[in-house]
């Protein structure tokens, strides 16, 4: 679906508020016109020194036509304002659970600035849809013709002009410079979207900067990208005063070639002189509404991009993402789980990441799955998660292929515990309840007895992405985390390499413990341990080169047995 038909579907929910818009914008451009028209036949009128009561009547029209006039511009702009941001509100958080289900792997494809770029900048600009790309030229265009008649009762040749007028404003000269806008459109978004990403950047790695005094130069390339992007705001607003400029001018120009002519028939007898004022100040007046239109081009590409790059981010959530097909899986008992030549690479990246992977991972095994760093360990675990799709192959539960599963009836059936674990601003208890809501204070503090941190208060701040946690600390209470969701199935990335070795060793009789009879992947560079697994997955460079059991492996003399031979040495 166009992008853009995208907004109008969620536009045309404020169908009430859309049709006002309409309505009273319509009202107060004829009531404009009307006014002036009256104004200029009063002038007119009184010239003449008229009967006072004709005056009298011209004097009430106008009062009653200024009132129309105000209430009618008060009630568009009131419903059209009132739809835009009901509009906006709608847009949000239909982006939002879009772009939800791609969270986990969203920041493979996109920088987080650029993001931000996309979901407040990109957002903002379609506020504009509405307001100065939909319904305007709708009320512009109802206007005029009802104008363009009223004036052909008085002066053919003056109707011929205002629609040769609305036609030069309304689609030409915006026309003309919608093709030389759309480059600098372009340019405006990409740099906007740059310096934001930019921004972020430097924000989050200030510290690192200092340390390596390397600020000075991050500094100069953000004050760069700020200059780029600010030549081309300056651009873009150029063109747009430009483009006003050109329309001002022509209807300048047909408003002076309807007194012109009208002064010229007037001299011919071919039309009475009391019109002429009321001629030329429904010219200038009906042209009013057509100065928008300058820069209706500008803000229809701006529109059309904003949308481009706002809902590009989210159009792989159409694909594999229909709801109706995907089933609940039910975890009711212990999950066989099995991998079947299964290939995978992220996106834009050559080099195969998973070559041709096979796997069983039987109800209620315990799998350690090691290798060398790079060798598709972590990425294993993530395709198992449905947190990207396999290129090739399928991935089942339960003899169900993972793409007619639902995303989130695996992690809501999983314990996880990954490298890198987030940790909101607030408290330990704050944390440690996202497991599960309603667990008593009690629960809480024997899991954190489990992982050794009963050091730690409940009540005690966690600082936005646990800044104050020590690597180990944030691992155990991550680790903690999962204890307390208590699931079947648990997958363990790393979850103790920032931990020393007594720690380790007491946090994992824990956790197989807990998980005796649960299906247990575990992920470590660390071989001690190994003993007690029921199968491990020796990886290279994407491939399994071993599998088997710790004697298996030891006995074959391979890849495994060489890392166990030198961690012994290193220890």
């Amino acid at each position: 679906m166009n992008d853009l038909a995208i907004v109008t579907k969620l536009m045309f929910k404020e169908k009430r508020d859309i049709v006002l818009s309409i309505f009273f914008g319509f009202v107060a451009g004829l009531a404009t016109v009307f006014l002036f028209a009256a104004s200029g036949y009063l002038i007119s009128k009184a010239a003449l020194a008229a009967p006072i009561y004709a005056l009298a009547l011209l004097i009430a029209s106008v009062k009653m036509l200024s009132f129309i006039r105000a209430f009618s511009k008060y009630g568009e702009r009131y419903f059209s304002h009132r739809a835009t941001f009901t509009v906006l509100s709608n847009l949000r958080v239909s982006f939002f659970e879009k772009l939800e289900p791609l969270a986990p792997g969203i920041f493979q494809k996109y920088r987080s600035g650029d993001l931000l770029s996309r979901i407040v900048g990109d957002v903002e600009s379609l506020q504009n849809y509405f307001l100065r790309v939909f319904y305007p030229p709708i009320v512009l265009v109802l206007v005029f013709l009802c104008t363009i008649l009223f004036t052909s009762f008085f002066s053919l040749f003056a109707a011929i002009l205002l629609f040769v007028g609305l036609i030069l404003t309304t689609f030409v000269i915006p026309g003309l410079f919608a093709l030389k806008q759309r480059k600098i459109d372009s340019h405006v978004r990409t740099h906007r979207g740059s310096l934001s990403t930019e921004v972020a950047e430097f924000l989050h790695g200030f510290r690192d900067l200092k340390i390596y005094q390397k600020l000075q130069g991050k500094e100069e390339m953000l004050e760069k990208s700020s200059d780029l992007y600010i030549e081309q705001q300056e651009m873009e607003n150029k063109a747009i005063l430009f483009s006003q400029s050109v329309n001002i001018f022509v209807t300048l120009f047909i408003t002076w070639s309807i007194l012109a002519m009208g002064a010229y028939f007037i001299g011919m007898g071919e039309l009475d002189g009391i019109f002429l004022a009321m001629l030329v100040m429904i010219s200038i007046t009906v042209f009013e509404d057509a100065s928008p239109m300058a820069v209706f081009p500008i803000y229809f590409n701006d529109t059309k991009r904003a949308a481009n790059r706002l809902f590009s981010v989210v159009s792989d959530t159409e694909k594999g993402q229909n709801n109706n097909d995907l089933q609940q899986m039910n975890l009711k008992e212990i999950p066989d789980i099995e991998m079947r030549d299964v290939q995978f690479a992220f996106p834009g990246d050559m080099r195969k990441t998973l070559d041709n992977i096979n796997l069983h991972l039987p109800a209620g095994s315990k799998t350690a799955i090691v290798g060398a760093s790079g060798s598709g360990k972590s990425t294993v675990m993530q395709l198992l998660l449905n947190i990207y799709a396999v290129d090739k192959g399928e991935i089942c539960f339960e003899n169900i292929p993972l793409t007619q599963v639902e995303q989130e009836s695996i992690w809501e059936k999983a314990n996880v515990v990954l490298q890198s674990n987030h940790f909101f601003y607030g408290t330990i208890r704050d944390n440690l309840l996202l497991a599960n809501t309603t667990l008593a204070d009690e629960t809480l503090k024997a899991a954190l007895e489990k992982v050794h941190l009963d050091s730690f208060d409940l009540d005690d701040p966690v600082y936005e992405r646990g800044e104050n946690l020590s690597g180990g600390e944030k691992q155990r209470l991550a680790i903690a985390r999962a204890l307390l969701k208590n699931k079947k199935l648990w997958f363990l990335d790393e979850p103790t390499s920032s931990i020393d070795a007594i720690t380790e060793k007491k946090i994992y009789d824990h956790i197989f413990q807990q998980a005796k009879n649960d299906t247990l992947v575990l992920i470590s560079h660390r071989l001690t341990g190994m003993e007690n697994m029921d199968q491990i997955i020796v990886m290279d460079h994407g491939k399994i080169v071993e599998s088997g059991t710790y004697e298996e492996l030891m006995h074959m003399r391979g890849y495994f047995y060489e890392m166990k031979e030198i961690e012994k040495n290193l220890l």
